[in-house]
This record gives structure tokens, C-alpha cells and sequence, in this order.
């Protein structure tokens, strides 16, 4: 991913972006089809240095125009950059960048989800205690939460595959928008640049691909961050000390303090959610960079040389340590049942359940439950004690009521049917 936003591979994708408008000009006969050869076989940093572009721009103070200059001196044609405005280049350019960074990104979401279906198969009927407000709440299967982690993991892939069509968009319509530099051929022109670089045609433009584009990528890598900080912070709060049911992996020689030798610490995890509040954070500034005067300023372009980079280099970044977590991640089933035990009371609304069955007005129920539940003691014996609830359940159903394995419902059936889902 560092290698896409390089400054050796974004001067290339300009190349590209040169070369790719050289033959468009060629074959609608704006320029000598010589001339768009010559920039052809030079469009390349094998010809065009980094430090030569970088020598003109100290002089000119102007770092397309210094390619422009690297690529005539290499290519010795006239014809460069013909009829094209800086963004014509630039923003070509940068879809470039962000269709190969975005070919990274469905790959990291694949194999996590592939990683959570795994886990998610293996654990689909270890049973856990389910929490809501942080209070214990009913039984849930770690399996299952696993497999609303991968779902959501799905909805990023189908979002990240829906937004590509506005997303990988170039331009090529001049200084603001109306093609006048090209003359008649201007539209032939941009599409035919667009088709040899593999991207959409935009319908209208000014002088820029409107940002509305780069928001929207920029907010689902926000959304993709989300996630994972909150996969990350259920790692975390699961590995807690007094809770101890997962746990990330730890080296032999780790260290977890300085000071404190016994301390295994989530320091991955830790890591995801520090670095996913950073992606988020150029959510801001990216809708700040899409607000421009007339047909463009310049106010978004030096905020973007940082939010596109880092972005996709953070995002790829903790979508990669997240997959690693999962894959090595040490889950303590034993630790599950001996946190539900300690927990009976979160069986009230099994006891409920069965006597609403048995033909108690379901309110009634509740409150009954409820009051037996708030009482000191040993649930079950509360129970048992309790007239009306032995008017209606035996000792056995009382029982059978309160055992958690019984009251996971369709748990297993879900994760069976995440299983079966297309990644």
C-alpha cells in the first residue's frame, strides 16, 4: 500500500495518465501520431527521474508543470500535456492510485472475513454470556458473534464494490470543464483516455473531479475503521482480567511492561483503535477539501497529498493486524461457563418464557420473575420457593429453565447459514 502512494509510483500513474492522453490525441488527429510515440516510449521514470521533476519544480515552483518539462526533455516532442489542465493529470492520476489501493482493500476484508467464518464454525456452540450496558444479559454462542462481526465485514466488501463506479472516475476536459482546449474531439478524447486506463468517464466536471467522490471513499474507510475498533474493543473488554475468555496471542519472549513482568496486554488491538480513531479523523477535513470556489481553488490539494495516503495505508494497515488477532486468538471456553455460572440470574427470562407458556399473563410474569431475581440468594432456590411459579413449573422444568445451554435459540442455525454465504 506505501508503494502505490510512493512519489516514484504517483509520478508513474502520471506518466500514465500522459502517455494515455498522447494516444488519445493521436487517433482523433489532434496531434502526429510520431509525436504521441515519442511521448509514448518515454512516458516512463526509466527516462523521467524523480530528482530531475523535482529540480524543476525548485525553479518553477510548480510540480506538474515539472513533469510536463521532464517528460519533453525525455520525449523531445512538443505535444506533451496538450490541450490538458494540471487536474487532468493529477486526479487521473489518483484514481490510478486509489484502483490499485482499493484492490488491497478487498483482499484484507476477504481474509478477515474468511478469518471470522472460521472462527465462527469452530465456535458456533461454545457458549458464552451475552452482555448488554456491560450488565450480563441472556446466553449468546461465541460463534454467533462472530458471525455478525464477518456480516458486517460483508456489508464493507458490497460498499466497497458499489462505490468503485463513482470512485475510479478520471477527467479530461481542460482548464474548467468544457473539453475547448481539445476542440471538437473532446469528448471522444476523455473517454478514450479513461478506456485505456481502465476508468469510468465522468458526466460533468470543472476543472476537478468534484470531491464528493474522495468524501465518499474517505467515509467508508471511516465506517471500515468503526468495525474494526469495535471488534478491537470486544477483544479487549473480553480479555479483561475478571473476565479472561479470549485472548490475543503473546510470544514467548513478548513483554507486556516494563515494570509489571506477569502483564500480557491486547497491545494489537489496543493499536486498531488508536489508529482507527486517526482514519476517522481526516473525515473532517476531507468534507472541509470538498467545498471549492467556483470551478476550484486549491484549498483541497495539500490536505489531500495527507488524507488519501494515510487513509489507505492505515486502513490496509489494521485491516491486516485485526485478521492476525482472530487468526491467533486464544479462546477459553471454560472461562465462559464459569462467568455464566457465576450469573444465574440471567436466566429470568427463560423462567419467564416457561411460565407465560404454561398459560401466565406474560406482564405478570415479568414482574414476578423480576421481584424473585432482585432477591439475596440462590436464584433457583428462590424460585422454588416462590408459590405462584410452583403452581405452574415442576422442579425439573424449573431446571431445565435454567440451563444456558437451552436458551441459545437458532444460535447455531445462524452461523450455519453466515457459513454459507458467498465472500
Amino acid at each position: 500500500m506505501k508503494k502505490i502512494f510512493s512519489e516514484e509510483n504517483k509520478l508513474q500513474k502520471m506518466l500514465d495518465v500522459e502517455s494515455a492522453l498522447a494516444s488519445a490525441l493521436a487517433k482523433t488527429g489532434n496531434i502526429p501520431k510520431k509525436e504521441a510515440e515519442k511521448i509514448l516510449k518515454k512516458a516512463n521514470t526509466k527516462y523521467v527521474k524523480i530528482n530531475r521533476v523535482k529540480k524543476i519544480e525548485s525553479e518553477i515552483k510548480h510540480d506538474i508543470m515539472a513533469m510536463v518539462k521532464a517528460l519533453t526533455e525525455a520525449s523531445n516532442s512538443g505535444y506533451v500535456h496538450f490541450g490538458a489542465t494540471s487536474y487532468d493529470i493529477v486526479d487521473t492520476a489518483t484514481a490510478l492510485q486509489l484502483k490499485d489501493a482499493i484492490k488491497i482493500m478487498e483482499k484484507d476484508l476477504s481474509e478477515l472475513k474468511k478469518s471470522l467464518l472460521k472462527l465462527a464454525k469452530k465456535h458456533k456452540g461454545t457458549i458464552m454470556l451475552g452482555r448488554t450496558h456491560g450488565q450480563s444479559a441472556v446466553p449468546i454462542t461465541f460463534g454467533l458473534k462472530l458471525s455478525v462481526f464477518a456480516t458486517e465485514i460483508g456489508r464493507h466488501i458490497e460498499r466497497l464494490n458499489e462505490v468503485k463506479k463513482r470512485i475510479l472516475v478520471g477527467k479530461m476536459m481542460g482548464a474548467v470543464g468544457t473539453g475547448a482546449s481539445f476542440g471538437k474531439n473532446a469528448l471522444k478524447i476523455q473517454s478514450l483516455v479513461m478506456k485505456n486506463l481502465g476508468l469510468n468517464t465522468p458526466e460533468a466536471v470543472t476543472q476537478i473531479l468534484q470531491r464528493d467522490r474522495h468524501t465518499e471513499f474517505v467515509c467508508l474507510m471511516g465506517n471500515i475503521s468503526c468495525s474494526l475498533e469495535k471488534f478491537a474493543t470486544e477483544i479487549r473488554n473480553l480479555q479483561r482480567t475478571e473476565i479472561n475468555e479470549v485472548a490475543e496471542s503473546f510470544g514467548k519472549k513478548q513483554v507486556g511492561s516494563s515494570t509489571m513482568a506477569h502483564k500480557k496486554n491486547p497491545v494489537t488491538s489496543e493499536k486498531i483503535c488508536g489508529l482507527a480513531r486517526i482514519i476517522r479523523g481526516f473525515v473532517g477535513p476531507c468534507f472541509e477539501s470538498s467545498i471549492l470556489w467556483h470551478e476550484r481553488d486549491l484549498t483541497n490539494s495539500s490536505s489531500e497529498r495527507f488524507i488519501l495516503p494515510h487513509v489507505c495505508v492505515l486502513t490496509d494497515e489494521i485491516l491486516q493486524d485485526m485478521k492476525n488477532v482472530f487468526d491467533n486468538l486464544a479462546v477459553y471456553p471454560e472461562n465462559m461457563m464459569r462467568n455464566l455460572e457465576k450469573s444465574d440470574r440471567i436466566m429470568a427470562e427463560s423462567v419467564m418464557i416457561a411460565l407465560t407458556k404454561k398459560g401466565m399473563n406474560r406482564q405478570k410474569a415479568h414482574e414476578l420473575v423480576r421481584k424473585c431475581s432482585m432477591r439475596k440468594g440462590v436464584f433457583k432456590n428462590i424460585l422454588l420457593r416462590e408459590k405462584e411459579i410452583r403452581k405452574l413449573l415442576s422442579e425439573k422444568e424449573i431446571n431445565d429453565a435454567l440451563k444456558p445451554e437451552k436458551y441459545i435459540g437458532c444460535s447455531e442455525k445462524i452461523v450455519e447459514n453466515c457459513m454459507k454465504e458467498k465472500i
